[in-house]
């Protein structure tokens, strides 16, 4: 596929794990295009961080921002007339996106601090170790620039997957090493061959390579490598071929702050307290029906509480029998066949986020003695917030 879509211009990504070769595959496609006399440069987009990114691709005037203090064209500009390989090209921030989705359509990009628009004739060739979908399915990646990516899809499987490759390619390595540091290259017996065909390589060509370099030097007496021997550069813990565990690759949500945190323990505070509210409606009240079995319906409101039981009692001379819970190994608050009505006025609940957020805060130095540390780490913020809360509400000292 490489070889049939290098003579066009059409764009084109790479996607495989990291180290399966990705980079050998967009050279390929350069050296046999017409832009091959063309600059070709590979440019790892998770490399560079998000703030001169725009800078770096597409160049920016003197004083655009602090630290221009020159002209500087960006990579667009100077490959005109060749290739670039965009490698990670997930990690690309979604304002570069958009600039690069115009380079593609119209071939014309803005430097940064510029208003003109300049041309470039430059193929492009992306590659990726993710789903481009799933991040497209997730909004951090658009769309729009997934398509115009994929004119041609080239998946370049990782080395387990090759076969006989595995050892083609340990025999190009042994050569080219032999070469680099002019010594007999080394060779594998049968057995060898066996024992590395099995091994998974969760580097992919990249261990593979590594591996051969490491025994090309080190084993300068003996050039024939056996299984036994290959065995002690081959990691143990991977020597097998079970199949590999998939973890999400999902993101923490980046929009996931303190006040997500303090709403959903506001809500969790409101439906205990909705929920004691009926509990209580319910065992004081003479009239309110059948018996019900309150531990089981409503046993959440008291875990981590001690093991409880209920106790029969005569609310009222006349009344049903109710009950109440007694907590096993302490004090039983009521004395037998006697209950005591206690007036009290009810108070009025408050929602408000700042209150709220301030008893949190007390209670969780309260239970740390004060140490900050522990107890932003309780409260799931960091310190600095926690510091910056107490400032606010006046509770430095």
């Amino acid at each position: 596929m490489a070889v049939q879509v290098a003579p066009t211009d059409m764009t084109v990504l790479i996607s495989g794990e990291s180290g399966s070769g990705k980079e050998s595959f967009s050279k390929i496609i350069h050296h046999l295009s017409p832009r091959k006399h063309g600059q070709f440069i590979a440019i790892n987009c998770g490399a560079i961080p998000e703030g001169t990114i725009d800078s770096e691709l597409f160049g920016h005037e003197k004083g655009a921002f602090t630290g221009a203090t020159d002209l500087r064209k960006g990579y667009f500009e100077v490959t005109n007339g060749g290739t670039i390989f965009l490698d990670e090209i997930g990690e690309m921030p979604l304002g570069t996106q958009a600039r690069l989705l115009r380079v593609l359509e119209n071939g014309e990009f803005i430097k940064v601090g510029s208003s003109k628009v300049q041309k470039t004739d430059v193929r492009v060739v992306a590659a990726t170790n993710v789903n481009l979908l799933n991040a497209v399915n997730e909004g951090a990646f658009r769309e729009d620039l997934y398509y115009r990516l994929n004119t041609v899809p080239i998946s370049v499987p990782p080395l387990r997957e090759r076969g006989e490759d595995i050892y083609l390619l340990f025999r190009k390595f042994a050569s080219d090493f032999s070469d680099k540091y002019k010594v007999k290259p080394i060779s594998l017996t049968p057995d060898a061959v066996a024992e590395l065909l099995r091994f998974r390589f969760p580097g992919n060509i990249r261990q593979l390579k590594n591996i051969v370099e490491q025994i090309s030097v080190l084993e300068y007496e003996t050039r024939e490598i056996n299984a036994a021997k290959l065995r002690e550069y081959l990691p143990q813990d991977q020597n097998n071929q079970l199949p590999m565990l998939i973890g999400s690759n999902k993101k923490p949500d980046k929009d996931f702050s303190e006040r997500d945190i303090l709403y959903k323990v506001l809500f969790d505070m409101k439906k205990d307290v909705n929920d004691l509210k009926k509990l209580v409606f319910d065992l004081i009240n003479p009239n309110h029906g059948e018996h019900h079995d309150y531990l089981k319906d409503h046993g959440h409101l008291f875990e981590n509480m001690g093991t409880f039981e209920p106790r029969p009692y005569k609310a009222h001379q006349d009344g049903p029998d109710n009950f109440i819970l007694s907590v096993k190994g302490k004090a039983d608050p009521y004395e037998a066949n006697k209950v005591e009505d206690i007036p009290h006025e009810t108070e009025e609940e408050t929602l408000s986020l700042e209150i709220k957020e301030k008893e949190l805060i007390m209670k969780a130095l309260r239970k740390h003695n004060n140490k900050r540390k522990y107890a932003a780490q309780d409260l799931g913020i960091s310190e600095r917030t926690l510091y910056r809360k107490l400032k606010q509400y006046g509770l430095e000292e």
